[in-house]
């Protein structure tokens, strides 16, 4: 199944492909007040994936592409993507293990270059399928983890999941062999979207980094999804990029903000507010990457032209943006992240086995997760000042660590009002302006 306007030609096939690491372009184009961005474009149909990814890359930004799976592909009912293609169903996403390698071969061609590199990006727990998938086009870098992609999207045992992603890790790597340099983005720092204070999003994120590393993995990235407060995500920013010169062993690492994750801005003005400020703190941080959000996000899935405009947004802001310094001084943030970081590599010198014991220790735990192997025993809110907070620490390895707060009950009441807190903030003072065309907000 080739999709409409695609013909695979031999000199598009899979073995032919000797992509550019994607960590060494980011690294090399963004940071010090220069910034990466990306969309999280996925399209079921290949001729429809092609037009993405080539809208984004002609877009005026530096950019790189996506290739976002399609719901079915990330739990592995591969046959429901099957008849999904066969009745013509429209799919959420690019179904890239049952499309033949020649297809996506197609989609790719004339796009994915040393300048345009191109990242697939699943959410999934059980990816060896998509793994390999990957290794048959060469397609070399990807994200996820253990614990990122399997707590938050359903109930398979993270036993499981890290087992999966031992597997997936070593195979990967075995790209090397062909020349090609595999990365892969941990998914950490964006644990739940929202309400999870920013010192476990650096400490999962980077322990998964430390985790892909041992598995082989030499090119990696780090998220941080942007929060409720400017000035704490800049810490935990410069905690992730601390903690990473200090203990992680490989130099080829970047990090990647994600522009808000919860409950996103109702009006243009809000949203593209909110994505600015994302950009904004990328080149504050020294971050290289962004991953973008559009205008639609709180009614729909976006269009390419929507996410065009989300990207060249966004370097714009990015561009009037200035380097903030390395923040390495001592914070909360960070003395937080590394005493959970610290708690955990202490248990085993092998981290799937150190993430296993850390859940079930209650040294690893998110708040409002209802997955069976998260201890659920802490509670986050948003204080007076917009900070993430510890509402309770549960079994947390902080004692006289964390700032000492007494526990306190969060009603449905109070959870309800910190998820729309982002949304107010930006949305509540554009309600009575004129919208104006999108075009126009985001030339301004």
């Amino acid at each position: 199944m080739t999709g409409a306007g695609l013909t695979p030609s031999p000199e598009q096939t899979p073995a032919g492909r000797r992509p550019a690491d994607f960590g060494e372009f980011v690294r090399r184009e963004g940071g010090n007040g220069r910034l990466v961005v990306q969309p999280r474009m996925g399209f079921g149909d290949p001729a429809r994936m092609r037009e993405g990814l080539a809208a984004a890359k002609s877009a005026d930004a530096t950019t790189v592409g996506t290739l976002t799976l399609d719901s079915y592909t990330r739990v592995g009912d591969l046959d429901a993507v099957e008849n999904a293609l066969r009745e013509g169903i429209d799919l959420n996403g690019y179904p890239i293990v049952n499309h033949p390698p020649a297809t996506t071969s197609a989609v790719l061609h004339g796009l994915w270059d040393g300048g345009f590199p191109v990242q697939v990006r699943h959410g999934s727990a059980t990816p060896i399928d998509i793994f390999w998938a990957m290794m048959r086009l060469r397609l070399n870098a990807t994200e996820g983890g253990p614990v990122s992609y399997c707590l938050p999207y359903g109930r398979t045992p993270l036993a499981e999941a890290v087992k999966n992603w031992e597997g997936c890790c070593k195979l990967y790597a075995r790209l090397r062999d062909a020349g090609v340099e595999p990365h892969l983005e941990t998914f950490g720092g964006c644990m739940m979207g929202q309400l999870c204070p920013p010192s476990m999003l650096v400490a999962i994120s980077f322990l998964e980094a430390m985790f892909f590393a041992q598995h082989g993995i030499r090119s990696i990235s780090l998220s941080y999804a942007q929060q409720t407060h400017t000035g704490q995500d800049r810490e935990a920013v410069a905690a992730l990029r601390r903690l990473c010169a200090e203990l992680l062993p490989t130099d080829n690492w970047h990090v990647v903000i994600y522009t808000y994750m919860g409950v996103y801005p109702e009006t243009t003005r809000g949203a593209y507010g909110l994505l600015g400020s994302a950009a904004e703190l990328a080149v504050a941080t020294g971050a290289e990457r962004l991953i973008v959000k559009t205008a639609a996000e709180a009614r729909r899935i976006p269009t390419i032209h929507e996410n065009v405009l989300a990207l060249e947004y966004a370097a714009r802001a990015a561009a009037g943006a200035s380097f903030a310094g390395d923040g390495s001084a001592d914070t909360q943030t960070y003395a937080e992240a590394r005493a959970i970081v610290d708690a955990v590599l202490g248990l085993s010198d092998d981290l799937g086995s150190a993430l296993l014991t850390a859940f079930r220790l209650g040294y690893l735990d998110v708040p409002y997760c209802v997955h069976p192997d998260n201890a659920g025993r802490v509670r986050s809110h948003i204080d007076a000042e917009g900070r993430l907070r510890w509402a309770g620490t549960g079994n947390l390895p902080l004692r006289g660590v964390a700032e000492r707060t007494t526990p306190r009950k969060i009603t449905s009441y109070d959870l309800m009002n910190d998820l729309h807190h982002v949304r107010r903030k930006f949305d509540e003072p554009h309600r009575n302006l004129g919208t104006g065309s999108v075009a126009e907000l985001v030339r301004r």
